[in-house]
């Protein structure tokens, strides 16, 4: 079951550092030149904080 909340967590931090990347590009205007990299900023940063707390709630060691 562990598995499936990871995943399930993965799936939704990618569709939200695709939106929250779409956001800021809006907001700036144009799109940004360094896209990928930026993108994989915001997805780790995420995924590091969601991925601890899935951890802790589940119990996982």
């Amino acid at each position: 079951m562990t598995t499936v909340y990871f995943t399930l967590a993965a799936i939704v931090l990618y569709i939200a550092s695709d939106r929250l990347l779409d956001l800021l590009e809006r907001r700036a205007g144009h799109r940004f030149e360094n896209r990928t990299l930026i993108f994989f900023g915001l997805l780790l940063g995420l995924s590091l904080v969601t991925f601890a707390m899935v951890r802790r709630l589940v119990g996982v060691d």
